[in-house]
């Protein structure tokens, strides 16, 4: 159950560079956050009153590893990610994201908390092999022109493998899908006043013109979809697996992605395509084999 869940899991992120991409088009990435953001703080805290007398209260202790999250969360992941997709390409974004199983791994050696076996290691980069393949195929470059975007959706990584491992002790304590609210309200309280400082123009046309319905919509999807069911989900994987395993099933978004564009537009898989994805698969597999107990 718990590798179906990430599936489907990885079939909403797949989704979320595109959309990002068109939302930018019309909104600015600030905008789009806030938004994004209560969005999910709205859904989550509907959820959280249906549920609340059998969800456990905050600990003092644990409000600085909440505080940490929740900026992790919005100000710094979603924020830089959003922005960062406005300056680069949809297969850039997914590319970056495919390094996350990589930041984790570095992460997790360096604070001592995991040593992954040597299969685990060969698992993730074949996955990473794959999914770059798969990704070059689809026109992922590094080139000047995307150059401060690429940098950008280089850090939403990194900061979404921060999210990935520290958040696991909120995980273990409070339950998925309640940890993973309460770093939305952290994160949306945190957000607002940084987001009020940027000095960015505030154009909210695209809210109420003639494409409103079209970007209200793609905000929805991406508050309530992305992040709401998807964020959760990847807290609840965490709940059965240690975050290196959880980690390297973001390698198969690009896989997901051209998976859709193929059902959806009728585009033919690649030969390229075809091999990156079958190795990026087999990565996921070996890394799925290691029988180290999560720490």
């Amino acid at each position: 159950m718990t590798y179906l869940l990430l599936i489907i899991q990885q079939l909403i992120a797949a989704s979320t560079h595109l959309v990002a991409k068109s939302v930018t088009g019309e909104l600015h990435p600030t905008m789009v956050v806030l938004i994004r953001g209560l969005f999910t703080a709205v859904a989550y805290g509907l959820w959280v009153m249906m549920k609340r007398r059998s969800l456990k209260r905050v600990d003092r202790s644990d409000l600085g590893l909440l505080l940490l999250l929740g900026l992790v969360n919005l100000p710094v992941n979603q924020l830089l990610f959003i922005w960062g997709v406005k300056f680069t390409t949809a297969p850039n974004a997914a590319l970056a994201y495919a390094l996350t199983p990589i930041f984790v791994v570095l992460m997790l050696v360096i604070s001592r908390r995991e040593w992954p076996g040597p299969r685990r290691i060969l698992g993730i980069v074949l996955a990473l092999v794959g999914a770059v393949i798969v990704l070059v195929d689809k026109g992922a470059s590094i080139s000047s022109e995307h150059m401060l975007g690429n940098i950008m959706v280089l850090g939403a990584s990194a900061s979404w493998a921060v999210y990935t491992v520290a958040g696991r002790r909120m995980i273990m304590k409070y339950g998925a899908f309640h940890a993973t609210a309460l770093t939305f309200f952290t994160g949306v309280a945190i957000y607002i006043p940084i987001w009020w400082l940027i000095p960015v123009p505030a154009d909210t046309a695209a809210l109420v013109g003639s494409s409103a319905v079209s970007v209200w919509s793609q905000l929805f999807y991406l508050g309530v979809v992305t992040s709401g069911i998807g964020y959760g989900l990847w807290y609840y994987a965490l709940t059965h697996l240690d975050a290196s395993r959880v980690a390297v099933f973001n390698n198969l978004q690009p896989i997901f992605t051209t998976i859709m564009a193929l059902i959806i537009f009728g585009t033919q898989p690649t030969p390229a395509f075809l091999i990156g994805g079958l190795i990026a698969l087999g990565g996921v597999v070996v890394t799925q084999w290691e029988t180290k107990r999560p720490s």
